[in-house]
């Protein structure tokens, strides 16, 4: 068990965490989430003890092993096979068999196996150092974006693994739907404070806005309260007889805390200019053919028509060709046989892996938008800025000094700038965070214009796609509907056609519809009112009543003072009488209306809880 007490870290007057910690116990699989630039990979450097909290501690058992994969390039061995060996157990030095069932499932060739590391590309090198670290077999394994470089049927084949791992495992990824398929628990970070639940992002994201909802709310609540009793405390603090009650008060009141409003995150919320378009084809490509050696094509006579409010979604193993048919598409590149035209009104936009590399690390992200448009008025390019996540001074940092996934953003800001009614993206989601692809999601589901999307996101495609181009091992072909339904139907090569599940569990109980749930809303609100109108009746008599006396104890004071200043002592004697009742009627007027009134805000409580509830289905 791994356990992290009380850490605090923080860089210059940036604080990260603060005074929190969790654990992490045998055999879970954890994922940890949070927005870029919060923490997450400071928290694993930490743990895996490449960096060191500023307080607090991390408790790891003796003889405990971590692995961590990691994104230094070093190798020292001849052939792909043996540098993958280098991280195996020294009980398992010769078991080379091992090395060459992860190795296949991330993507190398018997052949590759042969081959010299240092003749792969980055991407191949990442998934070789990602090899020697699940080979090490660790009692945690720590991974930091395993799926930055792995093609779909690799990052199928790695989430298989990972669900089999008999050991613990922290995991960080933009791919949600790769998190929710292998973790038991999400640890996320939010607001400097660790938070971990047991199932899958979806949970832990209702929880996080479920519990700030029941903080605002208890916060006014509070507040209100506190306004109350202070006015409460203000009006009655000179009545002698209500000394007690006042008092009591006061108690109540230096007990109840200062909740402070919880500052507004801001999330990515931008929206794709679309540009309206009257044709019925986008784009035509025809008897594509196109190969980096005459007689090894990676493609040959493809065609394929994208058509108005289009999602196609280009997927397959890496090396297949995927960048290089979109840089064809694009325009960018072209090929050995066949054309591509755009019909005449589109414009077109296109985000690629390695765009970021075309920004100005010496200009600023407003002065890298201005000098892409020229022509667009500077607050316009503000309002883009602000829709990146880039407010007010933010907009003027260095691109020099931006994280990977805030270049990013520039390159989508870029994008946002100008009319388009085609877009073409590779890999875009690749530096983005959970929520910054969520967003990214709903933007393009929102675009008016066509979509032609390389990704290895399964989300994505599951929430995008209605038409595929597949790249396999025989070649390239269109596939006409859904991501689902492709796998249902065909399959990857090395699984076929997935079956749907059939359900194992008793049927959830159906949702209310809106107009049940307004019926409902109705029930609650009239019963509550029934419960209550007799209360609220009774608190306004007892209101009445010390209004009432409280007059009649001005006017009787006043007399005393009168007899008192005559020496009229009979009459002081009465009237002393009847303020002695009038205080004592008071003060039992007092009691009685705390009572009510408490009884009263525990039935608007109950209440309003029910009603809280049916408001978020």
């Amino acid at each position: 068990m791994l356990n992290i007490e009380n850490i605090s870290k923080g860089f210059g007057d940036q604080i990260l965490l603060e005074e929190t910690g969790m654990q992490i116990n045998p055999g879970e699989r954890v994922g940890l989430v949070g927005r870029n630039g919060h923490g997450k990979t400071t928290l694993l450097n930490i743990i895996a003890g490449l960096d060191h909290a500023d307080e607090g501690r991390v408790s790891i058992p003796s003889g405990y092993r971590i692995g961590m994969l990691s994104q230094h390039i070093r190798f020292e061995k001849s052939s792909v096979l043996e540098e993958a060996m280098r991280g195996m157990p020294e009980h398992e030095k010769d078991h080379y068999w091992k090395a060459e069932k992860i190795l296949a499932g991330l993507g190398f060739s018997n052949a590759d196996m042969q081959r010299d590391p240092h003749e792969f590309s980055g991407g191949y090198q990442v998934r070789l150092n990602l090899a020697k670290v699940l080979v090490s077999e660790p009692d945690l394994l720590i991974l930091d974006e395993p799926t930055n470089y792995l093609d779909i049927t690799s990052i199928r084949w790695i989430s298989q693994f990972l669900i089999s791992w008999p050991r613990e495992v922290l995991l960080v990824t933009h791919d949600r739907g790769f998190m929710d398929n292998v973790v038991t628990h999400i640890v996320g970070i939010h607001r400097r404070k660790m938070r971990k639940i047991q199932g899958d992002t979806s949970k832990y994201y209702l929880q996080v806005a479920q519990d700030e909802e029941i903080y605002e709310k208890t916060r006014q609540n509070e507040a209100k309260r506190k306004k109350e009793i202070e006015q409460f405390i203000t009006r009655f603090r000179a009545k002698a007889r209500l000394a007690n009650m006042v008092q009591s008060r006061i108690k109540t009141l230096s007990k109840l805390d200062n909740k402070e409003k919880l500052a507004e995150l801001k999330n990515l919320e931008f929206a794709f200019n679309s540009l309206p378009f009257a044709g019925k084809q986008v784009l035509t490509a025809q008897d594509l053919t196109f190969g980096w050696e005459a007689d090894h094509p990676l493609f040959k006579d493809f065609s394929l028509t994208v058509y108005p409010e289009d999602r196609v979604a280009v997927i397959g193993k890496n090396g297949k060709g995927k960048t290089t048919l979109l840089k064809l598409l694009n325009g960018s590149m072209e090929p050995q046989n066949g054309w591509v035209k755009p019909n005449p009104g589109v414009e077109h936009g296109y985000f690629e892996q390695t765009n970021v590399q075309t920004l100005n690390p010496d200009f600023t992200i407003e002065e890298e938008l201005l000098l892409t448009h020229p022509d667009l008025e500077r607050q316009k390019v503000r309002n883009i800025c602000g829709a990146m996540m880039f407010e007010q001074d933010a907009a003027l940092k260095k691109i020099s000094v931006l994280s990977g996934g805030e270049k990013a953003r520039v390159m989508l800001g870029k994008l946002l700038l100008r009319p388009l009614n085609l877009l073409l993206l590779d890999e875009p989601s690749n530096h983005l965070d959970i929520e910054a692809c969520d967003a990214f999601v709903e933007a393009l589901n929102a675009f008016d214009g066509a979509v032609v999307l390389v990704t290895h996101n399964e989300m994505f495609l599951h929430a995008l796609a209605n038409r595929l181009v597949v790249f396999k091992e025989e070649g390239i072909s269109v596939f006409d509907g859904t991501y689902q339904e492709f796998l249902e139907k065909e399959g990857w090569e090395d699984e076929g056609p997935v079956k749907q599940k059939a359900a194992d569990t008793k049927p959830e109980k159906p949702a209310l519809s809106k107009k049940q749930l307004r019926k409902k809303k109705s029930e609650l609100v009239a019963q509550r009112s029934k419960e209550l109108n007799p209360l609220q009746k009774q608190i306004t008599k007892i209101e009445n009543g010390i209004e009432k006396r409280e007059k009649r104890l001005k006017v009787v004071n006043q007399a005393l003072l009168e007899a008192s200043e005559s020496g009229d002592g009979g009459r002081i004697q009465d009237l002393s009488k009847e303020l002695a009742a009038l205080e004592a009627e008071v003060e039992t007027l007092f009691e009685d209306l705390e009572e009510k009134t408490d009884a009263a805000d525990e039935i608007k409580a109950a209440y309003d809880k029910d009603i809280e509830e049916l408001e978020r289905c």
